[in-house]
C-alpha cells in the first residue's frame, strides 16, 4: 500500500468513527433534532388514526340513520322516524364534536383526508332528513349551524364548565354529500312508486332537476371529485324521469302494486353509459 492509499484509508476510517460517535452521541443536535422530527411525524400519524376511526363511527352512524328514513314512505305516520332520526343525527354531531377536539389549534386540511368521508354520510343524512321535512335542500348555513358541539370538561370532580366547539363542514363536502343525495331521492321514488304514491316522485323529478342545473352550473371549476359523481347523479335523475314517464304514459292502465315492478323492468334497459342532457 502506497502513501496516497494509505492516506484515503485513515481518512475514510476517520469519517466512520465520526459517524458512529455522532450517532452514538444521544447529545447531538443532529440526533435532537431528528428525535423532535419522529415524534412530530408519531404524534401526526396517531391522529390521523384516530379520526380515521371516529370518521368510520360517523359513517357507520349516518348510514344507519338513512337507512331508517327510507322507512318513511312504508308508514302511515312518519314523525316517529323522523324524531328518531333527530336522535341518531345528535349522536352523529357528538362525534363530529371529537373531531372538532381533535383538530383543535391545528390545520385542518392536514387531516381532511382522514374525516371527509365521514362528513360527507352526515350531510347526505341530515339533506335527506331535511327534504323528506321540508322538500328543499339543506343549505351549507344550516348544516355548519347545527354543529356547535357542547363540550363539557372537568376542572374538579364537583366544578364544571362548559366550551362550545364550533365545526365547519368544508363547500366540496357538501357538494359531494348533496351528489349522494340524490341517490338515496332515487331509491325513496322506487320506494313511492312500490307503494302507490304517484306524487312523490314528480316532485322529486323536479328537485332533482334542479340540483342537476346546478352541479351543471358549476361543471369543471369544481372539486375534481364533483365532476366524478355528476354521472351518477344523471342516472338518479334519469330513473326518476323514466319512472315519471311510466306513471303519465302507462299509469292509468297499470295496477298500483304492479307499478314497481314495470318501473324496475325500465330502469334496467336505460344505458349507463347515457347521460341526461
Amino acid at each position: 500500500m502506497n502513501k496516497r492509499e494509505s492516506e484515503g484509508c485513515s481518512r475514510r476510517n476517520a469519517d466512520a468513527a465520526q459517524e458512529h460517535d455522532l450517532s452514538a452521541n444521544p447529545s447531538s443536535s443532529v440526533v435532537a433534532a431528528f428525535k423532535v422530527f419522529q415524534q412530530e411525524l408519531d404524534t401526526k400519524h396517531d391522529k390521523y388514526e384516530r379520526l380515521v376511526k371516529i370518521s368510520r363511527d360517523v359513517t357507520i352512524e349516518s348510514k344507519r340513520t338513512i337507512f331508517l328514513l327510507h322507512r318513511v314512505t312504508t308508514v302511515p305516520d312518519a314523525e316517529d322516524i323522523l324524531n328518531e332520526a333527530d336522535v341518531k343525527l345528535d349522536g352523529v354531531r357528538q362525534k363530529i364534536g371529537q373531531i372538532a377536539e381533535e383538530l383543535r389549534g391545528e390545520d385542518i386540511y392536514q387531516f381532511h383526508r382522514a374525516f371527509t368521508p365521514g362528513i360527507q354520510e352526515y350531510v347526505e343524512a341530515v339533506s335527506f332528513l331535511h327534504y323528506i321535512r321540508h322538500r328543499n335542500l339543506i343549505s351549507l348555513e344550516e348544516i355548519n349551524a347545527r354543529l356547535k358541539i357542547l363540550q363539557e370538561k372537568s376542572i374538579f370532580i364537583e366544578n364544571r364548565f362548559s366550551s362550545v366547539l364550533t365545526f365547519q363542514v368544508t363547500p366540496s363536502d357538501y357538494l359531494l354529500g348533496v351528489a349522494d343525495l340524490t341517490g338515496e331521492l332515487m331509491r325513496m321514488c322506487i320506494s313511492s312508486v312500490g307503494n302507490g304514491d304517484i306524487d312523490t316522485p314528480f316532485q322529486l323529478s323536479q328537485f332533482l332537476r334542479h340540483i342537476h342545473d346546478g352541479f351543471s352550473y358549476i361543471g369543471n371549476t369544481g372539486p375534481y371529485e364533483v365532476s366524478k359523481k355528476l354521472h351518477t347523479l344523471r342516472q338518479s335523475l334519469g330513473k326518476v324521469e323514466d319512472a315519471c314517464y311510466t306513471l303519465r304514459v302507462r299509469g292509468s292502465e297499470i295496477p298500483k302494486h304492479m307499478l314497481a315492478d314495470v318501473f324496475s323492468s325500465r330502469t334496467t334497459l336505460i344505458d349507463p353509459e347515457e347521460g341526461v342532457v
